[in-house]
Parts: structure tokens; sequence; C-alpha cells
């Protein structure tokens, strides 16, 4: 709430509703002029936001990729302040049907909507050892990817691999050694939800249209779990920062350059003890921000 300086009577969005912990607290900061949009792709946060009786309030089943024509659809032009909240909610990972986690069995879909797209266990069903060793690696960053996914298409000639647990056990059969304090899944599943969901081209999309859609002096926040998120958003944010470059010896004043679009806000902020303690799923978070540059300046 600090970094999104809420000025009461502004415009600003959340893109990631969940179950509305950070849009209640905006409410809270706006007066009666004040309004806030909500974005969701999951059909239950969509429920729960329905729930919130206040006129200054809208909530859109979108995914935050379609943020331009969410805001258009509310005849909103500009937005005073834009909050993404990344990754997968406690409600997801905590409702075992949603099939998110390894702690309960249940079937492996981890789709955030499950209405679009297709689940893990069907792309796992047809998906090439090559594709899925790759995204286990990359999205997962999993050094043991290689054998995980010779496991599971060895797996699948014996019947479907369309279980939690059924996957979480293939995998730790697989993987050679354990890192303390870790189910040997958890890269692999963090990996699946990742490309089942497409969330790294999600952010590389929605970014840009955050900042076109700022006023002056608005800010933008992004709270990111997972390594590959908070890249994209430091180069993203740094780029937007400086200044359009030109090649060089080009006899061109400084101060007739194209000026940068955001202003960064501070460094990269992280939970500290007492947050950790109190919320240990924050441990891994990283919060970023930026500020929309004055037109004037621009």
């Amino acid at each position: 709430m600090e970094a999104l300086n809420i000025r009461s009577g502004g415009i600003y969005v959340d893109c990631t509703f969940g179950r509305g912990g950070h849009s209640r607290l905006i409410l809270e900061r706006l007066d009666r002029m004040g309004r806030l949009l909500a974005l969701d792709r999951d059909p239950e946060a969509v429920a729960a936001a329905r729930t919130i009786d206040d006129p200054r309030f809208v909530i859109v089943h979108s995914a935050f990729s379609r943020l331009d024509q969410a805001l258009r659809g509310a005849g909103v032009a500009g937005v005073d302040g834009i909050l993404l909240d990344l990754g997968v909610s406690s409600p997801q990972i905590d409702e075992a049907r949603r099939g998110f986690s390894f702690r309960s069995d249940a079937p492996l879909d981890m789709r955030m909507d499950p209405g679009q797209g297709i689940s893990a266990a069907q792309w796992l069903a047809v998906a090439d050892e090559a594709d899925i060793r790759e995204v286990i690696r990359d999205y997962g960053e999993e050094r043991f990817a290689k054998q995980i996914a010779a496991a599971i298409v060895a797996a699948r000639t014996r019947g479907p691999v369309d279980s939690t647990r059924q996957l979480a056990a293939i995998v730790a059969e697989a993987v050679p050694a354990r890192e303390p304090r870790q189910d040997p899944a958890t890269r692999t599943f963090q990996a699946l939800r990742i490309h089942v969901n497409q969330e790294l081209e999600e952010l590389s999309l929605v970014l840009p249209q955050c900042v076109a859609l700022l006023k002056p002096r608005g800010r933008l926040v992004v709270i990111s779990f997972h390594s590959l998120e908070d890249r994209i958003v430091k180069r993203f944010l740094r780029g937007e920062a400086r200044a359009d470059s030109l090649p060089a010896r080009l006899p061109v004043r400084a101060r007739d350059l194209p000026p940068p679009r955001l202003r960064l806000v501070g460094r990269a902020r992280r939970p500290g003890p007492a947050e950790v303690a109190a919320n240990p799923r924050s441990r891994s978070a990283v919060m970023r921000v930026a500020e929309r540059c004055p037109e004037e300046a621009a």
C-alpha cells in the first residue's frame, strides 16, 4: 500500500484479486470518488470478489494479459496505480481438487482457470519427452529434468499420469539427490504450473500495457515469487527507466534524447524475518516499484 502511494480519489487496478486482501486495503484508502478495478482469471476468485458490495469496485473475469481490453470495457483510459501479485494464490494451493499441490492426492489439473486450456495431465499425455524436459529444466530450474522427463514418458506407457501423488512419486524415484527441506517434486510441479498457465508469457504481455495505462506519477508495483518472473520484471523496469540509446558518435545532444517513461522507486524489497515467520509463503517474495514519469518530462 505504501508503494502504491494511493491518492484517495484515484483509479487503481489490482490485476491479481485472489481473495481480495490487497483490494480491500486499497478500498479503505479511497474516498467516494476513488475507483478500483480488479482482475482474476480464476472463476472462484471472481465469485469471491462479487461478494464485495461497493459501488467503487468492479471485478473482471480475465487474465491480466488483457488488461488494456478490460479497462476499455470499464470505460477507463488511465490509472493512478497498478498492482501485480504474481504466481499461484494460497486458496489454489490449499484446495486439493485444483491439483496444484502434491500434499493431497487429486486430479493433476493446475489451471488457474479450469475452463481454459488443457490441464497438466492432458499436456503430459501428449508432450514429447524433449518438451517435458525443456519445461522442467527452464521453468523449474531443475538439474534432473532429463531423468524426470524420461521417467514420466516411461510411466505413461503403463497408463495415464493424471494425479498429483502419482506424479510426485514418479519424480521422487527419478531424482537421485534431494535438497534439504524440499520435496523432490517441488520444482517439477512449479514448472508444469508455469507452463500450463503461460505465466511468463502473460507477464511479458502485461508490463508494456501497465506503462501505457499509468497516468503521470502513477505507480506500478510488482510482487514476484520466482526468479524467472523477477528477472523479467527487473529487466523491463530497468529498460523503461533508461533514456533511449542511439548509436555511438551520433551528433545528438543528451537533452534531445527521448526520456525514459519510468522512474525506479527504491530498491527491490524482500520480507523481513518477522514477516516470513508470520507468513512463510512470503519468504521468496520480491517487490519492485516504478513510477510513470511526468508528461512534461517526456
